[in-house]
C-alpha cells in the first residue's frame, strides 16, 4: 500500500556509478575514497546548477532526479566534462570514470525525498550498459530532448534488461554534434573518438625509458592578444616536434600524445610517468604584426629541474631560423648521438612566403578537426599556400592528406579524391625528397591503389628520414599486413605505439590485424578491445572482432559485433569491403568469409 503522504510525479532520473570501482579500491582504498568524494562534489555542484536533487549516494553510485529532461542531459554532460578534466591529471590506472544513465518516468516520491518506480530501475539499467565517461539515455528521454538539444543520439537498439518486462530503447549521446554517422571505407581511420570529449586512454603496456634521450614537446602557449592565434602556437609546436623527430639520436613523443596536455597545468614528473620520457620542452609564442617572440625551457622530467630557458625574438619571416635555434639548443643540452648527415644538416627554409606558411598552419589546425566542412576549408588554405608558393612541398603534403580524408569518409564520391591525393603526394616528394611526411602519404596512397611494393618502399624511406614518426611506423605495419607479411609488421606497430603512448585506435588496430592474420586469437582480441576502448565506434576493429569470434565458433558474440557495425554504418554490407587491399587472395577470401559467417550480408 502506498504511503498516503507520498506523491506521484513525472521526473527525469539520473543514475551513475564508477566503472572498475572494485579494482580501484583494491589498489588503493584511501585514495579511491578521497577521489570519490571529490567526484561527488562535482555531481552536487552540477545538479544544483540544473535544478536537480540528489536522492542517494550509496557506495560508488549516484541517484538524482530533475523536473526537466533537458536539464538532466545538460547536467550529465557538464559532470562528465568536469570529471574528464580532473582525470586528465591522473595516471590511467587511477582515473575514476562514471557511467551515467537517464530515464524519464513517473516515480513515487516520499516525504523524506526517496523515490521509487520503474523509472529508477530503467535509469540504473541504462547506466549499466553505458560507456565509462559517457552518457546514455532511454527512449523516453530521447523523445523529449531530441529537438531541444544540439546533440547526436546514436541508437543501440532495443535492449532487454533485468527486471524490466518490455525491451527499452537506448541511445548513446554525443555533445556537441560534430562527428559523421555515415559509412566509412574499410581503411583504418585517422578520426579521433566520436565521444563528445574523449578520455585519454593510456598504453596497454608498461613504459620504460628508451636507451637514448627521450623528450616530449608540450603545446606552446599562445601569449598573443588574439586568442585566434592559437593555430600559430600549435603549428610552432608541431614544427619543433617534427624538427627533433628527424634526429635518430633522440626519442621524440608524437604530437597526438603531447597535445593531450593542451590547456592543462602539468608537472614534468607526471609527463615522465605517463609518456616515459626523461625531458620536457615547454614554451610560449607571442605573435604581433610582423614580429614573433618564442620562449622555451628544457626540463629534466625526473627531477623537475630546468636545464635551460631562453627567449627568441625576431621577424616573422625568420620563424624557421628560430625553430632551428631551439633544436640546436636541445641537441647541445642532451648531446644525442647524431649521424654524419644530421651533424652537417642546415636549417631548411620551407618557404620564402610567410603568408603561405600562415595559410598552411591555419589549414593544419582545421584538418585536425576531422570533419567535412573544416576539412574542405583546410584544403582551400593548402591550395592558397601553393598559389603563394608553387614549390612549397609541405603544402602539397597536407593537401594530399585532406584529399585522402575526403575519400576515406566518402565526403567526395568516387575515386577522384584518392587520385588527387596521390597526385599531390607525388608532387610533394618531387619537390622535397627529404620530407618524411611526403613519403608517408605517398606510401599510404599507393597501398590503397594496391601498389604494395611501392607503398612499402615509400614508408621505409619515411622511417629512415624520420625515425620518430608514429604515422610512418604505423602505416608501414599496415602495409606489411596487407602485403601478407604480418609477422614483420608487429615490431613496427609496437614502435608506433611507444612513440605515441596515448595512441589512437588505428595504431592499436594495426597490431591487432597482425595478430588476426597470424591467428594469434587471444592477442588479437586483446588488441582489438584496446582499439575499441579508445573509440567504441571504430568500425575496422568491430569487423575483425566479428571475424575472429566467428572463426572461434562464438556465433553470438560475432553477430553482436555485426550489430555494432550496422549501428555505426547502417548501409554496411559485404560489398562495402570488396576493395580492401590484401595482396594475397587467401587473406581477402578469409576476410570476406569471416564477415559472412558472422552474419553480414
Amino acid at each position: 500500500m502506498v504511503d498516503p503522504e507520498s506523491s506521484r510525479k513525472l521526473r527525469a532520473i539520473l543514475a551513475a556509478d564508477v566503472a572498475g570501482y572494485s579494482r580501484l579500491m583494491q589498489d588503493d582504498d584511501q585514495a579511491t575514497v578521497a577521489m570519490l568524494e571529490t567526484c561527488r562534489d562535482v555531481f552536487r555542484e552540477k545538479l544544483q546548477a540544473h535544478r536537480g536533487r540528489v536522492v542517494d549516494m550509496a557506495g560508488d553510485s549516484v541517484l538524482a532526479v530533475f523536473e526537466a529532461a533537458t536539464e538532466a542531459v545538460k547536467a550529465a554532460f557538464e559532470i562528465q566534462d568536469e570529471l574528464t578534466k580532473r582525470n586528465d591529471v591522473l595516471p590511467d590506472s587511477r582515473r575514476m570514470r562514471f557511467r551515467i544513465g537517464l530515464d524519464l518516468g513517473e516515480v513515487i516520491e516520499r516525504p523524506d525525498g526517496t523515490v521509487y518506480g520503474d523509472g529508477v530501475n530503467i535509469a540504473a539499467r541504462v547506466q549499466s550498459i553505458g560507456e565509462p565517461g559517457g552518457v546514455s539515455v532511454s527512449g523516453t528521454v530521447y523523445d523529449q530532448v531530441k529537438n531541444r538539444l544540439q546533440a547526436v543520439f546514436d541508437s543501440i537498439g532495443e535492449q532487454t534488461v533485468k527486471n524490466i518486462t518490455e525491451p527499452i530503447r537506448v541511445y548513446r549521446v554525443r555533445f556537441p554534434a560534430e562527428q559523421p554517422t555515415h559509412q566509412v571505407r574499410s581503411g583504418p581511420s585517422l578520426m579521433p573518438s566520436t565521444s563528445s570529449k574523449p578520455l585519454p586512454v593510456g598504453p596497454s603496456f608498461a613504459l620504460q625509458l628508451p636507451d637514448k634521450p627521450a623528450i616530449a614537446v608540450l603545446p606552446f602557449l599562445n601569449m598573443s592578444d588574439d586568442p585566434q592565434q592559437e593555430y600559430f602556437s600549435d603549428g610552432m609546436t608541431e614544427d619543433v616536434i617534427t624538427s627533433l623527430s628527424k634526429l635518430s639520436g633522440l626519442f621524440v613523443i608524437a604530437r597526438n600524445s603531447a597535445f593531450t596536455y593542451k590547456g592543462h597545468a602539468v608537472k614534468p614528473q607526471q609527463v615522465n610517468q605517463e609518456l616515459g620520457v626523461g625531458y620536457v620542452l615547454e614554451g610560449s609564442v607571442r605573435k604581433a604584426g610582423n614580429q614573433v617572440r618564442v620562449t622555451a625551457q628544457l626540463i629534466d622530467a625526473t627531477t623537475g629541474y630546468h636545464l635551460w630557458a631562453e627567449s627568441y625574438d625576431g621577424a616573422l619571416k625568420d620563424v624557421f631560423a628560430l625553430q632551428d635555434r631551439i633544436t640546436q639548443q636541445i641537441v647541445a643540452a642532451l648531446a644525442p648521438k647524431l649521424t654524419a648527415r644530421e651533424q652537417t644538416r642546415s636549417a631548411r627554409q620551407e618557404t620564402n612566403s610567410i603568408e603561405a606558411y600562415d595559410q598552411l598552419l591555419r589549414g593544419v589546425a582545421l584538418f585536425y578537426e576531422y570533419r567535412k566542412e573544416p576539412n574542405a576549408m583546410a584544403r582551400q588554405m593548402f591550395e592558397r599556400a601553393i598559389a603563394l608558393d608553387p614549390d612549397y612541398a609541405k603544402a602539397y603534403v597536407w593537401l594530399s592528406w585532406a584529399y585522402f580524408i575526403d575519400w576515406e569518409f566518402q565526403w567526395t564520391e568516387g575515386p577522384a579524391a584518392l587520385d588527387r591525393s596521390h597526385e599531390a603526394a607525388r608532387k610533394a616528394v618531387a619537390l622535397d625528397d627529404s620530407l618524411a611526411l611526403a613519403h608517408t602519404v605517398l606510401g599510404w596512397n599507393s597501398l590503397w591503389k594496391k601498389q604494395h611494393d611501392v607503398a612499402i618502399a615509400e614508408l621505409e624511406r619515411a622511417v629512415s628520414l624520420d625515425p620518430n614518426s608514429e604515422w610512418a611506423f604505423g602505416f608501414l605495419a599496415e602495409a606489411l599486413n596487407y602485403a601478407g607479411r604480418p609477422d614483420e609488421a608487429i615490431g613496427f606497430a609496437k614502435k608506433a605505439m611507444r612513440l605515441d603512448p596515448s595512441y589512437p585506435p588505428w595504431l592499436a588496430f594495426h597490431l591487432a590485424e597482425s595478430y588476426c592474420l597470424l591467428r594469434r586469437y587471444d592477442e588479437a582480441i586483446a588488441a582489438l578491445q584496446d582499439a575499441l576502448r579508445r573509440n567504441p565506434d571504430f568500425s575496422p576493429a568491430r569487423r575483425w572482432l566479428a571475424i575472429v569470434y566467428a572463426e572461434l565458433g562464438r556465433e553470438k558474440d560475432a553477430r553482436a559485433e555485426v550489430g555494432e557495425i550496422l549501428r555505426i554504418s547502417p548501409g554496411a554490407s559485404l560489398d562495402s569491403w570488396q576493395g580492401v587491399p590484401y595482396k594475397n587472395k587467401v587473406d581477402q577470401q578469409r576476410f570476406m568469409d569471416g564477415l559472412r559467417k558472422a552474419g553480414l550480408t
